[in-house]
C-alpha cells in the first residue's frame, strides 16, 4: 500500500539559484530523497520532493535536464502502483522506426564512443580473420552500416584476396535490417566481394540459435554492441530468497565463515551468479568456437538491487554523458534534445522505474564481466 502520511514536511529546499553549483548540489539531494520516499512508497512525500525538483529549468543545465528524466522515472514507478491508470497513461505510446534510427545515428555522428566501437571491433576481426576465405560475422545489434561498410573496403584491399562474408543481423525492426541489407550489398557488389547477409527479425532474449545458420569451415566472429546487459534481467525476488537461505545453511552450519547480510549486500555481491540468461546464450555461442568475440558495454553499475543504490550510480554516469553532450558543438539544440530523451531518457526510465525482467539496463562495471566471462 501506499503511504499517503501527510504531516508537514519539514525539510522544503528551494531552489534559488538552479543554475548555481549550490543549485545543482541542492537537486541531487532531492533526487536523493525522492528515490528513498519511493523506495518507502510514500505518495505525499514523493509528490513534494517532485514539485520541488520540477522548479528547475528542463532545457537548462547537464543536471537539470538529467533531473527531468528523473522525474518522469520517478512519477512512472509509482504510477505503476494504480495498474489501470498507468495503462490508461502508456496505451498510446508509439515509437516511430524511423525516429530511432535517426536518433542512433545522431549519437553515431557526433560523438565519439561508438565510432571508437567500431574502430577497434573492425581493426580486431581484421587481425583475426587473416588468412580466412569464409567469414561469418554475427552482429547482435547492427545499427550502423557505415560500420561494415569501412570493413568491406578494409578487405577488398587485404593482401591474400577479400574471403566469401557473411554477415547475420538481428534486431527487433525489420525496417533496420532492410536498410542494412540494401547499402551492405551495393557495396559488397561495387568492390566486387562475395557477400551475404542475414537478417533476423528478432530479440536477443528470443534468439534461436539455429537460426544464425553457423556452417562448418566458416572463421565465426560475434559483435555484441551494447547489448548483452539485457541478459543479466532477473527476478530480484526469487535472487534474495536463495541468498538468505545460503546465508541461514553458512551461518548453521559453518559458524567459523562470515557471510554478509543481503540486506547490506551490493550489487556485486548479490549478482555473481544471477544471470541465467547471459550464461545460456553465450555457452550457445561458445559451442560453435568462435574465433574472436567483441563485447561493448557501458561501464557503470546500474544494476544494484536497491533503488536509491541505482539512482546514486545513473546520476554521476548520465551527469558525464549530458556534459559529453554539451561539449559537441556540432549537434543542434533540437538534436541533442532527442538524443536525450529518446536514448537516455529511456535508459534512466528503465533503471528506475522497472524491476524484474522489465528492467533491461543492467549495466556493470568491467571487473563484474570479466568473471562472467572468464
Amino acid at each position: 500500500m501506499l503511504e499517503q502520511n501527510r504531516t508537514e514536511d519539514h525539510h522544503t529546499p528551494w531552489l534559488s539559484s538552479p543554475r548555481s553549483v549550490e543549485g545543482g548540489l541542492q537537486l541531487i539531494e532531492l533526487l536523493g530523497e525522492c528515490a528513498s520516499h519511493v523506495t518507502a512508497r510514500c505518495l505525499h512525500s514523493v509528490n513534494t520532493r517532485l514539485e520541488h525538483i520540477s522548479l528547475a529549468p528542463p532545457k537548462g543545465t547537464a543536471i537539470q535536464r538529467i533531473a527531468s528524466y528523473f522525474i518522469e522515472a520517478f512519477a512512472d514507478r509509482m504510477l505503476k502502483s494504480f495498474t489501470g491508470l498507468h495503462k490508461a497513461l502508456n496505451s498510446m505510446k508509439i515509437s516511430s522506426v524511423s525516429e530511432e534510427i535517426l536518433v542512433q545515428k545522431l549519437f553515431y555522428e557526433h560523438c565519439p564512443f561508438l565510432k571508437y566501437a567500431y574502430l577497434i571491433t573492425n581493426r580486431a576481426i581484421m587481425e583475426a580473420m587473416e588468412g580466412e576465405k569464409v567469414v561469418h560475422i554475427i552482429d547482435l545489434y547492427p545499427v550502423e552500416p557505415e560500420q561494415w561498410i569501412r570493413l568491406l573496403q578494409a578487405l577488398s584491399v587485404r593482401q591474400e584476396g577479400a574471403p566469401h562474408l557473411k554477415i547475420t543481423g538481428i534486431h527487433e525492426q525489420n525496417e533496420v535490417l532492410v536498410r542494412m541489407d540494401l547499402q551492405l550489398k551495393e557495396e559488397a557488389d561495387r568492390l566486387s566481394i562475395p557477400f551475404r547477409f542475414n537478417p533476423i527479425v528478432s530479440t536477443i532474449e528470443n534468439l534461436d540459435i539455429e537460426s544464425l545458420g553457423i556452417k562448418t569451415g566458416e572463421a565465426l566472429a560475434v559483435i555484441s554492441l551494447l547489448q548483452l546487459h539485457s541478459l543479466l534481467a532477473i527476478d530480484e525476488v526469487v535472487v534474495r530468497r536463495n541468498q538468505q537461505s545460503l546465508q541461514q545453511f553458512l551461518e548453521t552450519d559453518l559458524n567459523h565463515l562470515y557471510i554478509a547480510s543481503a540486506s547490506s549486500s551490493t550489487s556485486s555481491e548479490l549478482s555473481l551468479s544471477a544471470s541465467p540468461k547471459m550464461e545460456s546464450f553465450l555457452s550457445s555461442l561458445l559451442r560453435f568456437s568462435p574465433k574472436l568475440m567483441v563485447i561493448t558495454e557501458q561501464e557503470a553499475n546500474h544494476n544494484g538491487f536497491t533503488l536509491i543504490e541505482r539512482v546514486h550510480n545513473a546520476m554521476k554516469f548520465y551527469a558525464a554523458l549530458f556534459d559529453c553532450l554539451d561539449s559537441t558543438k556540432s549537434m543542434a539544440p533540437i538534436e541533442q534534445q532527442k538524443v536525450e530523451k529518446m536514448l537516455f531518457g529511456e535508459e534512466i526510465k528503465n533503471i528506475v522505474a522497472c524491476d524484474g525482467a522489465e528492467r533491461k539496463e543492467r549495466h556493470e562495471k568491467l571487473e563484474k564481466w570479466i568473471l562472467w566471462l572468464e
